[in-house]
């Protein structure tokens, strides 16, 4: 059995609502809702805040394999940064190249995906991502 670490970045009872209204950008929130619904439809989990500016579904146990160490951490998961969304897939985002060429534009790292705005991408795709993600153990 791993030793489950502290992370700084935790689940904690901040209103989701708050956090996107408080965003100054409309345009930002509004993005934000729709993936919030996105993810929450995919999930069948209600959102959560994780830190002061992320959302996260779900709760999973990560467990590194170099170290052995182990971490809890949500499913999938969205932060609404001032450059672009940074969706937490938390799935091997290049085994899907397929649909990222369909996506629009994006940047993709490990588990990752970066959208400056809903209106550059295709919302279909970007569901089936979540989908995706969302069914994965």
């Amino acid at each position: 059995m791993g030793k489950l670490a502290e992370i700084k970045t935790k689940e904690n009872d901040s209103s989701v609502e708050d956090f996107i209204s408080s965003l100054k950008d409309e345009a930002k929130q509004k993005d934000s809702l729709t993936i919030l619904k996105l993810m929450q439809k995919a999930t069948k989990e209600k959102p959560k805040m994780w830190g002061s500016s992320m959302i996260g579904f779900g709760i999973k146990r990560y467990k590194s394999p170099a170290t052995g160490r182990e971490v809890d951490w949500f499913k999938i998961g969205f932060s609404p940064r001032k450059s672009n969304f940074s969706l937490n897939l938390v799935l091997d985002i290049k085994k899907y190249e397929a649909e990222l060429k369909k996506l629009g534009k994006h940047k993709a790292g490990v588990g990752c995906l970066y959208i400056n705005k809903l209106d550059d991408i295709d919302i279909k795709v970007l569901e089936k991502l979540i989908t995706v993600a969302a069914k994965l153990k």
